[in-house]
């Protein structure tokens, strides 16, 4: 069948910055602005070992996690 060649075109890459799709006034960003996560080390430090198992995923993370899924669904 005669048809015109067609490029794949999951062989492309494409540059993105996450700053460029996300919008200047969305929430998340407000929420960044207004509230200073730093707390949270202090309140989890003795409950992270710094020289035994593996490394930890940062507690700053998974509480940004939980509150985006809260506020998103």
């Amino acid at each position: 069948m005669l048809s015109k060649h067609v490029e794949d075109g999951r062989n492309q890459i494409e540059m993105v910055a996450l700053d460029q799709l996300v919008p200047e006034d969305h929430l998340v960003r407000k929420i960044e602005q207004a509230i200073d996560f730093e707390f949270i080390y202090d309140l989890v430090k003795d409950k992270y070992s710094l020289d035994n198992g593996r490394p930890s995923i940062d507690p700053v993370v998974l509480i940004k996690m939980v509150f985006i899924q809260y506020l998103f669904g």
